[in-house]
């Protein structure tokens, strides 16, 4: 990075969180605070979009499209049909009770425990990964400017507090816009790159078809399998009761979408982001498809994350990391030559050339990746502490080597402004729900506007250095993506169960749910530690175990 880079990553963030703090400081009213209703449909759903798309999805995603291929796209296939049904049946009853959090709902149809029950599940599983998505980018910068890790993370966050606090969810949404803005446009700087150093090599038809070959571009997966990550029936029912329970129940976009001004605004809006969704993640896992194709011909590091490979020769392993890059650097050429075979094969248009290019260059691949799966075990041998994931460093690696000074910074920019989007509404969904349906439910009933809203900023700023706290630990996960995804698949099965329970099983008490929501919750974490039941399945049992469990009770105490 040079001094361009530096203002240009800089003057975008700072000039964000100014707009955000500066159209929002003057704000009095508690209600305005969490969420005022004058929001049309393109602010919501924009901000509903940057509020799911963290710096994750920017760091993460490339690398599983490198690593796997574009397959994860499975996961959001239930989003679109959840945007519809949420349209129907949630929407219209927040709107109708006039209601700040989804959680003030449960105790006008149930009781205060099953409300106060509901929000914590919300609150431990928000405040968990409100510390992934501030460690997410810390890395980046970290890496990039040589920075302390924890240091880093303390600077994101802090920057994050300041305009959350000072705003609440006007600012966030107003700034999400612009955040999203530059995210769409820096992406798409680095498609367009990425597209124009491969173009001299082969057009996009024979990127994609050695991509095939080398089994990238399988983006539905028919199996029935459920200890499969990601399939196109894990992503239409446990995808659908994900993105349900997500946005139906999650304040952190609940808040976002009750911000609109009307009922109409605000349905307009999540059908705009259950028709974008799909098409902007398989565009970012398209790019780490395309990074894979590129390091066809580049050669790539043996192990992305270049600081774990130089602890590991610090603790005496010179030689065997000497060793492990001489046969890369020969297996790279090798496949690099088999990769140049199969695009004369293709363009030959001979089907038996073609098929025997094909069969050479996955040998050539198998072995490449064997060598690299060989420094990973050397890592793990050696004790080398490995921050995230490999291919969470695919996307960064590209970005500081290949681009251009000037885009360097800006794409900086873009995965610092996810962050900050993600985290703010994060930390803000966690400052209304704490304020609304602990502190004023529980400690405080009768107090002033000005009370409250001074009450919620200190909670936020609470909530804020909690997560900074969880972000201290979050290097013990391993793709970030998927463990912000795994925790909310383990908790929002139930709550979703829940609200479905209240709105559709009138018979059913607050005792009888709250008795069944617990019951459920601690199953599915027993399932989880105990099973390889693929993930996304959980927010498919945790919702059929409530209603079952709750129905069952239910009808057990009436005959009694």
């Amino acid at each position: 990075m040079n001094q361009l880079d530096w203002i240009v990553l800089f003057s975008t963030l700072l000039g964000i969180v100014a707009y955000g703090t500066w159209k929002t400081y003057r704000q009095k009213n508690i209600s305005k605070y969490l969420g005022a209703k004058e929001e049309n449909w393109s602010t919501i759903g924009l901000s509903v979009m940057a509020t799911q798309a963290s710096a994750i999805t920017f760091l993460s995603t490339p690398g599983l499209g490198f690593e796997e291929g574009l397959g994860f796209v499975q996961f959001y296939l239930g989003l679109p049909i959840a945007m519809i049904v949420l349209c129907a049946t949630f929407l219209p009853v927040f709107y109708k009770l006039n209601v700040i959090t989804a959680y003030e709902y449960l105790e006008q149809r149930f009781n205060p425990q099953t409300r106060t029950l509901t929000a914590f599940l919300f609150l431990i599983q928000r405040g968990l990964a409100a510390g992934i998505t501030i460690y997410a980018p810390s890395i980046i910068i970290s890496t990039a400017a040589g920075w302390d890790l924890n240091m880093t993370n303390f600077l994101v966050g802090i920057l994050v507090i300041i305009y959350t606090v000072s705003g609440g969810t006007k600012a966030v949404s107003i700034t999400q816009k612009w955040q999203m803005t530059v995210i769409f446009l820096g992406m798409f700087v680095a498609f367009f790159i990425l597209l124009n150093h491969i173009s001299d090599k082969m057009n996009m038809n024979e990127a994609m078809s050695i991509a095939g070959v080398l089994g990238k571009t399988k983006a539905l997966n028919l199996d029935f399998d459920v200890n499969s990550k990601y399939t196109l029936w894990s992503g239409l029912t446990g995808g659908f009761f994900l993105a349900l329970s997500y946005f139906g129940t999650d304040q952190s976009q609940v808040q976002r979408y009750l911000s609109g001004k009307s009922l109409r605004e605000s349905r307009l809006g999540l059908l705009f982001n259950g028709v974008m969704k799909i098409p902007m993640q398989l565009f970012i896992l398209l790019i780490g498809v395309m990074l894979f194709v590129f390091y066809q011909f580049e050669k790539p590091p043996i192990y992305f994350d270049q600081t774990a490979i130089e602890n590991l020769r610090n603790n005496g392993y010179h030689e065997e990391v000497d060793q492990l890059q001489n046969q890369h650097h020969q297996l790279f050429e090798t496949r690099k030559g088999k990769t140049e075979n199969y695009l004369e094969a293709l363009r030959s248009q001979e089907s038996s050339k073609i098929e025997h290019a094909a069969t050479e260059l996955k040998k050539a691949d198998e072995s490449i990746m064997d060598v690299r799966q060989n420094a990973k075990k050397l890592l793990a041998s050696a004790d080398v502490e490995v921050r995230s994931k490999e291919s969470d460093y695919v996307f960064i690696s590209f970005v500081m080597k290949y681009l251009p000074n000037g885009i360097i910074g800006l794409l900086l920019a873009v995965i610092l402004s996810a962050a900050m989007s993600s985290t703010a509404s994060e930390l803000n969904a966690l400052g209304s729900t704490t304020t609304i349906d602990i502190y004023k439910r529980w400690f405080k009933e009768e107090a002033s506007e000005d009370h409250y809203l001074k009450a919620s900023k200190v909670i936020t700023i609470c909530w804020g250095m909690i997560a900074l706290a969880f972000a201290s630990f979050a290097h013990m996960v391993d793709n970030l993506i998927e463990a912000v995804n795994i925790l909310g698949s383990l908790f929002y099965g139930t709550i979703l169960g829940i609200f479905l329970v209240a709105f559709f099983l009138k018979r059913v008490t607050g005792k009888t749910i709250f008795i069944s929501a617990l019951i459920s919750e601690i199953l599915v974490l027993i399932l989880h530690f105990t099973t390889d039941i693929g993930y996304l399945w959980f927010n498919f049992i945790g919702c059929a175990m409530v209603l079952t469990i709750s129905s069952v009770l239910s009808f057990v105490t009436k005959k009694a």
